[in-house]
């Protein structure tokens, strides 16, 4: 009787672990651009993908979509898509995957990208903004609850407009839709922090992530630009990603 008793305990206290222990999370995402935008998402570490990969989203409108702890991945919104001949295609931020949604795919630079990290049972959260892959909208996020600093990121600027020309992507119309970083641009160690360039020592900034960082401080210019730019926040329940805020 003792054996059976202590299994029941360990049973009971099992599942009290995972219906109270874990922590969900509610990403809603807002499109204040005055154009059409196709938000996608992308789970990383192997791990499947969420209910949503991939979304029209129009002007002004919200969707919200559940996630479980713990989770790690990105967002971001695709502009200027179409169908043609049955394939969906974007301007910027284009996954790939001929359709709305990405399947598993992740954005093409240049693109502007909500990174969020969420821990298990009431962990510590972390989020940022990052331009790292460019820049294609201005976009932010912020939590609503949770504990700890929990401080909204944000990249109001329209980088697009400070774009040196080696660096624009442009449109149809040839207006600047894009801004490549330096690394996709140039694919060169010192620019995209890899060989000897490898670690924050020898990868400091440079005159092209200055430009990001100068229009947006509180996003990631470049691969070690972690100080300014991680946020963190405990057990956040929900957090709103705004495009064009």
């Amino acid at each position: 009787m003792m054996i059976k008793s202590l299994a029941l305990v360990g049973l009971v206290a099992l599942a009290f672990s995972f219906l109270f222990g874990a922590h969900a999370a509610r990403i809603t995402f807002t499109n204040n651009c005055p154009r059409t935008i196709w938000p996608g998402t992308l789970t990383s570490d192997q791990k499947p993908q969420l209910s949503t990969t991939g979304f029209e989203l129009a002007s002004k409108a919200s969707r919200s979509i559940d996630i479980q702890a713990p989770w790690k991945g990105r967002f971001w919104a695709r502009t200027g898509c179409t169908t043609n001949s049955g394939r969906f295609t974007c301007e910027t931020a284009d996954c790939a995957s001929g359709q709305v949604a990405c399947n598993g795919a992740g954005a093409i630079p240049p693109a502007s990208l909500v990174e969020i990290n969420i821990a298990a049972n009431g962990g510590q959260d972390f989020y940022d903004v990052s331009l790292v892959d460019g820049f294609n909208l201005p976009v932010s996020v912020a939590t609503e609850g949770g504990t700890g600093d929990c401080k909204r990121s944000s990249c109001q600027a329209n980088i697009n407009a400070v774009c040196p020309a080696e660096l624009q992507v442009k449109g149809s119309d040839g207006s600047v839709i894009a801004c490549k970083s330096a690394c996709t641009a140039f694919n060169q160690p010192q620019y995209c922090c890899t060989g000897t360039f490898n670690k924050p020592e020898t990868c400091p900034p440079t005159n092209y992530s200055k430009i990001f960082k100068d229009q947006c401080p509180q996003a990631y210019s470049y691969a070690y630009d972690d100080q300014t730019s991680t946020f963190t926040c405990f057990n956040a329940p929900n957090y709103v990603i705004t495009f064009c805020p």
